[in-house]
């Protein structure tokens, strides 16, 4: 079982994202290990140059994400952790799998036209091509797992029709990957619009829980999160409760419960008042350590450096057979 994910360095890392992606991060480089095999997580700088940024700006961001992820408990010694622009095998996996991806789809993913459509100066072919890139970033180490979040669905299901094509075409060189989302936590939202998914770039400040916000923040904005106006107030899930949904989802992800067993231990809370304190004790509760190793280990950019650097080269050792089959199955590059 070899499982690989990468994380974006935009923005700061929000609550979404840790329960989203870096929880199922943790929990499966274990799981591998456990298997006999790899758990290889990345962080796609490449990829965040599909939208408008700033090179200094873009080297902070990705040591922030990096301290984030080991802050969280990636362990370097148990996985594989790598930054993507350390990898040139991705980007030349890339063009090999372009050959056998259809216009027609690329341009049918949700992303590209969203964020086509927020781009007013230029809309990058990076941007359209990006799918083919993430397919690369996993089909590189032949996973078998993709753990992501909901969000990134449809890119998944292109990259096993990639891989299944290839395979067609050329043979049985790649893995066709499984998609992997968590049964809890896979789509938190917005405090504040609770309609619309918790982000960085599209989200409310007030609705945003960041992982490295202070206690304080978390408390204030879960005590001015969106739920309702039924009277009397029920803490229950339901289409027509977005809000108090959300906050059931965010209360059994942290706590470890489902939503049915969160809505029974708030079956006496006196209101919505409840619901919203018990969620942000137990947010805070569980992000308090990561915010306490995260100062160390950002303070300490060689040492990120030098795990960057470790990682690739036992990257290395998995992408560079990938790519001499893929070579020689398409008819390219030595003889072997």
């Amino acid at each position: 079982m070899r499982i690989f994910s990468g994380i974006q360095p935009t923005g700061r890392k929000h609550l979404g994202n840790y329960l989203g992606a870096i929880v199922q991060y943790v929990e499966g480089q274990q799981r591998a290990a456990d298997a006999g095999d790899v758990a290889i997580y990345c962080v796609v700088d490449l990829h965040a140059m599909t939208v408008p940024w700033e090179p200094a700006e873009m080297r902070e961001r990705v040591y922030d994400t990096a301290a984030v992820l080991l802050a969280a408990g990636l362990d370097p010694e148990q996985c594989i952790f790598i930054r993507q622009s350390d990898m040139p095998e991705h980007t030349e996996l890339a063009w090999h799998l372009g050959a056998v991806t259809s216009h027609g789809d690329l341009n049918r993913m949700h992303q590209f036209k969203e964020k086509s459509a927020r781009q007013r100066d230029l809309i990058s072919a990076d941007l359209f091509t990006y799918p083919v890139l993430m397919a690369a970033d996993v089909l590189a180490y032949r996973a078998n797992e993709v753990p992501v979040g909901d969000d990134q669905r449809q890119h998944v299901e292109l990259m096993r029709d990639v891989a299944q094509r290839f395979n067609d075409r050329f043979g049985e060189v790649l893995v066709v990957p499984e998609l992997r989302i968590p049964s809890v936590g896979a789509r938190i939202m917005d405090l504040q619009d609770p309609t619309s998914k918790m982000s960085t770039t599209g989200g409310s400040v007030e609705g945003t829980v960041y992982v490295l916000d202070e206690p304080k923040a978390v408390e204030k904005k879960f005590k001015r999160a969106v739920t309702d106006s039924e009277d009397p107030p029920r803490i229950v899930r339901g289409a027509s409760k977005p809000g108090v949904s959300n906050l059931i989802d965010i209360l059994s992800a942290t706590r470890g419960m489902t939503p049915d067993e969160v809505e029974a231990s708030l079956a006496d809370a006196r209101g919505y008042g409840d619901l919203k304190v018990a969620t942000a004790d137990a947010v805070n509760e569980l992000l308090a350590p990561v915010r306490e190793r995260y100062t160390a280990l950002r303070a300490d950019e060689d040492a990120l450096e030098a795990i960057f650097a470790a990682g690739a080269e036992k990257a290395r050792a998995i992408t560079q057979p990938t790519l001499r089959d893929v070579r020689a199955a398409m008819g390219i590059g030595p003889r072997t």
